[in-house]
This record gives structure tokens, C-alpha cells and sequence, in this order.
């Protein structure tokens, strides 16, 4: 059916490691694989094996969940993509711990798989969506802070000069061209 990769961490892991919940659900028990530190694995990849089938309108879910908090979506792969590596975006451990006796299982992070509807899903990596909104934000206020070294006021406004934004995007791309790391600081 499928299978996982911890980068830098494991060897390939096929389905026999996760528990089925039922035909179209899987859960990977971080316990048996890292115990507490579970949120010191930030990627995975998954990957569809040859001989699975998935309808073209489905996908396998990929979602995370720390101790006690909600499972959160982190991405999807398809028959058109068929393997993905996947930012783990741990939720904060939550607050619906229960007191536990001392023969019980303490609660554990757990890393979900489900077949889904492909239309259901909010996107197929959750994690590159965020890094392009940090990036456009970055962005956004390098304009902003270019702009306002610029600005005169009058009144309740702010003017700028009507070539202003062409005066940013040239001295944008000059330093982009003189430092290449200098756009990488645009990507954390």
C-alpha cells in the first residue's frame, strides 16, 4: 500500500509498523519509534508502493497529532503524486492530558494516515503554502519599510513617489543578484 521515510532518521517503514484503525485509517505510534521526542522529527516521506491502487479521486492523508491535542492536516499524496516529503508541523501538546494510573500507557504522539477524498483536502503540503505566505509577508515588509524611508506626509496620508515601486523591485534584485543567501532569508 504505502510507505514512510524519516529522512536522516530511518529506513524505509512499510505499513506492517502501523496500526490499522479500520480499512481507510493507520496510525504510526511515535512512542515505539522516538519516545518523547517525537517533535525532533520534522519531515517525513511518504510514498505509494506499486502495487496500490488508489482511485483517481482519492489521496492518503497524512496528519500529526503531539499528546493530547487535535490531529492536525500536514499534506496528501495521489496516484498523480505518488510520493511527497511532508513538513511535520506538530501541534503544541494539549491540554486534554488526563491523570493516568501508573500500569497505563502515558498518551503519545501519533502520526495519522487516511484515504480521503482528494476535493475534501485542503491542499496536498500544508507546510509549502505556509512557507510561501512567510515569504510574501517578507517580502511585503521589506516593501513596506523601503517605501517608508521615502514617505512625506499630508495630512492623514502617506505619499511616496509615483516610481517608487520600480526603485524597489531594481534595488531588490541587485542585492538578490550581489547575495545569493540574501533571498534565503526570505524563506525561514
Amino acid at each position: 500500500m504505502f510507505g514512510v521515510v524519516f529522512p536522516n532518521r530511518s529506513f524505509p517503514i512499510d505499513i506492517s509498523s502501523f496500526a490499522q484503525i479500520d480499512t481507510f485509517h493507520w496510525i504510526l505510534d511515535m512512542n515505539t519509534f522516538v519516545g518523547e521526542a517525537y517533535d525532533q522529527i520534522r519531515e517525513m516521506c511518504i510514498f505509494l508502493l506499486n502495487n496500490f491502487t488508489l482511485p483517481p479521486d482519492k489521496a492518503l492523508a497524512v496528519y500529526v497529532q503531539s499528546p493530547g491535542s487535535s490531529f492536525v492536516f500536514c499534506g496528501a499524496v495521489t496516484v498523480a503524486r505518488p510520493s511527497a516529503v511532508l513538513s511535520l508541523l506538530w501541534p503544541e501538546p494539549g491540554g486534554q492530558m488526563q491523570l493516568t494510573s501508573t500500569d497505563s500507557v502515558p498518551p503519545s504522539a501519533k502520526i495519522g494516515v487516511s484515504v480521503e477524498d482528494l476535493a475534501s483536502l485542503p491542499s496536498l503540503d500544508v507546510a509549502a503554502e505556509k512557507k510561501i505566505e512567510r515569504l510574501a509577508l517578507k517580502v511585503g515588509e521589506n516593501l513596506f519599510n523601503f517605501m517608508q524611508s521615502f514617505c512625506g506626509v499630508d495630512g492623514t496620508k502617506l505619499v511616496v513617489p509615483m516610481d517608487i515601486l520600480d526603485r524597489w523591485f531594481k534595488k531588490f534584485q541587485e542585492r538578490a543578484k550581489r547575495d545569493p543567501e540574501y533571498l534565503k532569508g526570505f524563506a525561514l
